[in-house]
């Protein structure tokens, strides 16, 4: 059984790690680690929790983790794992951030995105981006993996294999993604009120969401060739699930029917993708809950087009699902352990 930690106690990320956790079964949750509520159970912050899982928050100790911890799950804001992971690196301990302190290999890309200092470049460099789907053979290796975030993964997942076959020209590749509020995070904002997310829709960050270079760099590493989408995000009134409309122009005629067998060529033996017949598109409450990548896809021959629908849950497959997922591929494991669970419906 390895002993796992979460950093970063109180955000929904961390506990949707609990969640999750609970029912793996080689993995044990040995410490919660939180730097504004240690000494406090996590049942205080989530009752929901009471009577079930009631782990007193600690505050953050290298060494100790050292030699009493397997692996550490980071599931907090920005700009705290690339402080703390390097304290670990001497170490065999194995570290998952779910921030996106460790996505962009470049240092000078992630400070002009993130606006940040960046990790160290050592750092930066042993980190392997833990899309499983498509670099599981790093993440085999890995001793760090960077989780990607929740819109990069349903924006690659849906447009990886049309780039990889050479199905979509390059540029212009539009991507257009609505997300739930729980993909703010926790800490209130004017934004995600509920007097300005109800009965509304915004969008946000038009032409420079941190998650922009992310994709561009992950989907030409796939692709092998300079890739640049557009990507635009939309807030929705609804607390979790995320979708992208992703729209490509085709480089030769190809049917519906032909695209959607490549699809499920390229995802064989990958248990949480699932492509839809034709005719039929995700939605996000077909995915609630769950560690699956739902797709659906049309190819428009009038206006040579390849659209294509993706569909996750943000806090499973985009966030804590993802990072269960890579630890199951690091260890040797089945990857599905601890993620079986159908979907929530309605």
């Amino acid at each position: 059984m390895k002993k796992a930690a979460i950093v970063g106690g109180t955000g929904y990320g961390a506990v949707e790690l609990v969640r999750l956790l609970q029912s793996h079964p080689k993995i044990e949750i040995r410490k919660i680690i939180s730097h504004s509520q240690y000494g406090n159970s996590i049942a205080e912050a989530y009752p929901h929790l009471s009577h079930v899982f009631e782990v007193t928050m600690e505050e953050w100790n290298a060494e100790e983790l050292k030699n009493e911890i397997d692996i550490v799950f980071f599931a907090a804001p920005a700009g705290v794992a690339k402080e703390l992971i390097p304290e670990l690196q001497d170490s065999p301990i194995q570290c998952v951030d779910l921030s996106g302190d460790l996505r962009l290999k470049s240092a000078e890309d992630y400070e002009a995105w993130y606006g940040i200092k960046a990790a160290p470049n050592a750092t930066l460099q042993q980190a392997v981006y833990g899309l499983t789907e498509v670099f599981k053979e790093d993440i085999k290796h890995a001793k760090i993996i960077s989780n990607p975030g929740c819109f990069p993964t349903a924006a690659l997942l849906g447009t990886v294999p049309a780039i990889v076959h050479n199905l979509i020209q390059p540029y212009p590749i539009i991507i257009d993604g609505k997300t739930g509020v729980s993909g703010a995070g926790r800490k209130q904002s004017a934004m995600t009120h509920f007097s300005e997310t109800n009965e509304n829709v915004t969008a946000y960050k038009v032409g420079h969401h941190q998650h922009i270079p992310e994709i561009d760099q992950y989907l030409s590493q796939a692709g092998n060739q300079p890739i640049t989408t557009v990507f635009t995000t939309h807030l929705v009134p609804m607390t979790r699930g995320l979708v992208c409309t992703i729209y490509g122009s085709l480089n030769r005629n190809a049917d519906t029917a032909e695209i959607i067998s490549l699809y499920r060529n390229f995802y064989e033996g990958h248990p949480f993708v699932r492509i839809r017949d034709e005719g039929h598109f995700p939605t996000t409450k077909e995915v609630y809950g769950s560690n699956f990548c739902d797709i659906g896809i049309h190819a428009d021959a009038r206006t040579n087009q390849l659209i294509i629908v993706s569909a996750i849950d943000n806090l499973v497959k985009g966030a804590a699902g993802q990072a269960i997922q890579n630890v199951n591929v690091m260890n040797g494991w089945d990857e599905s352990l601890g993620l079986e669970d159908f979907p929530v419906y309605p």
